[in-house]
């Protein structure tokens, strides 16, 4: 009879035995472990000496091995559970932007989709004309006061 619930502890993990989720943190594997040590202690329970006993020592392995970080990663890859999710990518992912969408609003167009609009193409006008003029102005006080040979 024994026997059996070890091979029933066996099948189960430290989360369930836990009742936890895989994903839980350490903060709640430390209170429910409190909690359930509380309930399970030897001296503290009005379970039998033997299942208190046996309960109790599964439930500190259980938090031996999910309160190390290293030993947990080793458990979670043993019993399957990967913290990284996979990112799958769209199944669209060669179809060009401008079939993608079938509502097109100019504010969410692609740039490469369009060409410049002539308000932009005098904006970087304007962004070109002030980059050389701060050049030519750094050249010029340069040579004002003769730090630049001419």
């Amino acid at each position: 009879m024994v026997e059996a619930g070890a091979s029933s502890a066996q099948s189960s993990t430290y989360y369930d035995l836990l009742s936890l989720h895989p994903s839980a943190s350490v903060q709640q594997i430390r209170q429910t472990y409190r909690d359930l040590s509380k309930q399970y202690h030897p001296d503290t329970t009005s379970l039998p000496a033997a299942i208190a006993t046996a309960k109790f020592q599964q439930l500190n392995e259980a938090y031996a091995t999910l309160s190390n970080p290293e030993r947990r990663l080793a458990y979670d890859l043993k019993i399957g559970y990967s913290r990284y999710r996979v990112i799958q990518p769209p199944r669209d992912l060669n179809r060009p932007v401008s079939e993608s969408r079938k509502y097109r609003s100019s504010a969410y167009l692609d740039p490469t989709d369009r060409p410049l609009s002539a308000g932009e193409i005098f904006a970087l006008f304007i962004l070109a004309v002030t980059f050389l003029g701060c050049i030519g102005l750094a050249v010029g006080m340069g040579i004002a006061q003769g730090e630049i040979a001419l």
